[in-house]
């Protein structure tokens, strides 16, 4: 298995375009003192090319020594501090990679792999909420065709994703990765936590439950790949395996839902026995509700989810389709219009929206909404 901390060093051989020596801004001022012992390089061009060789030969313990001294001389060398940042990244010296990342970025705030390994080096130093920041402005600019290196910010930026409950989000990306042909084995326990809505990173997932999130990203898989009798028996094996874990319920009662309806809403309830504030397994259960027509039961379920979150948009889609479709469409209205202000790119509100305005007769509003239906189904929509 390619590790991510592998796909960082693979992509940072080619990241960057900068020369390998440069003079600097700044000429050290005359009667300097050397940077090195007498004999050795002391100016900065010689100690740039010196350890530019070092680390050429593999010495890189001479180039870590000779890029700190010739970045003494110039602070704010680009490529020292990126090649240094190389070296000391490989050692496993985060904290100082961070602070050369810092200085890099500032000089260079345009160079996303600057940003990309700050946030990674934030990530191995536990500054979490700055490493997703980072990261993800690394994805805005530039990487060019480097593909390792988006692989690696991607796989960083999902496990963070899933830390910070952003669940949704993070298992889009994962999949998007496996898409573009990244390792099963790499993806199955971020795609597991994701799945199960557990807020961990790989690395602090209990021992005792590292198989329980490996069968729920190999049934992830197994349900991508249209291999749907694999997937159900991963699935059945891990409620079988640990029946009273949060979220083990609900993954596969939202898989049965889709095969035996009647097994789903089952698998949910039990769901709710067990975590009665799993708000997602409330919402499905009430969109369910919905479809088979139990409005009384789909409208409780969706305004105790609102009762506990009030700002969760798809609580207010929910009971706003409820309300519509038991015929109050004034409440409806003002609970779906809720939804789209709090989420206002989810197409399905604004197909509500319209046929609620349609309902009653808002012609200007109904036509504002087409418009914007339109305007999200465009390539270039973000």
């Amino acid at each position: 298995m390619t590790t991510p901390k592998i796909l960082v060093l693979l992509a940072c051989c080619c990241a960057l375009a900068i020369p390998v020596v440069a003079q600097p801004s700044n000429p050290a001022p005359a009667g300097q003192k050397p940077a090195t012992a007498p004999g050795g390089p002391s100016t900065f061009t010689q100690l740039s090319e010196a350890a530019a060789k070092a680390r050429e030969e593999n010495r890189n313990d001479d180039a870590v020594r000779l890029y700190r001294q010739a970045l003494k001389l110039e602070p704010k060398w680009k490529q020292g501090l990126w090649s240094l940042g190389m070296l000391l990244y490989d050692k496993d010296q985060y904290a100082e990679v961070r602070d050369l990342m810092r200085r890099f970025v500032a000089v260079e705030p345009q160079a996303g792999a600057g940003w990309a390994v700050l946030g990674m080096s934030e990530f191995q130093t536990r500054d979490y909420s700055r490493s997703l920041d980072h990261l993800q402005r690394s994805r805005r600019l530039a990487l060019g065709d480097n593909k390792d290196m988006a692989q690696a910010i991607f796989y960083y930026v999902a496990v963070l994703q899933t830390r910070f409950e952003q669940y949704d989000d993070a298992m889009a990306l994962l999949m998007g990765m496996r898409k573009s042909g990244s390792s099963a084995d790499l993806l199955t326990e971020p795609l597991g936590l994701a799945a199960l809505r557990y807020p961990l990173l790989p690395a602090e997932i209990p021992p005792d439950r590292k198989e329980m999130f490996r069968m729920a990203g190999q049934a992830v898989l197994a349900d991508e790949s249209q291999r749907r009798d694999e997937a159900e028996k991963l699935l059945s094996g891990m409620t079988a395996a640990y029946p009273n874990e949060a979220g083990v319920h609900s993954f596969y009662g939202v898989f049965l839902l889709n095969v035996r309806p009647s097994d789903g809403i089952r698998e949910l309830k039990r769901e709710l026995e067990i975590a009665p504030f799993n708000l997602t397994a409330k919402l499905r259960l009430a969109d369910e509700y919905l479809k088979e027509r139990q409005l009384d039961e789909a409208l409780r379920l969706a305004d105790e989810v609102l009762k506990l979150d009030p700002t969760n948009a798809s609580g207010f889609l929910v009971s706003g389709e409820t309300l519509v479709a038991k015929g109050d469409l004034e409440r409806g209205i003002v609970a779906l219009e809720t939804a789209r202000k709090l989420r206002p790119a989810t197409v399905r509100t604004h197909w509500d929206l319209l046929r609620a305005y349609t309902s009653a007769g808002r012609v200007e509003d109904a036509k504002r909404e087409k418009e914007e239906i339109e305007k999200l189904r465009r390539p270039d929509a973000p």
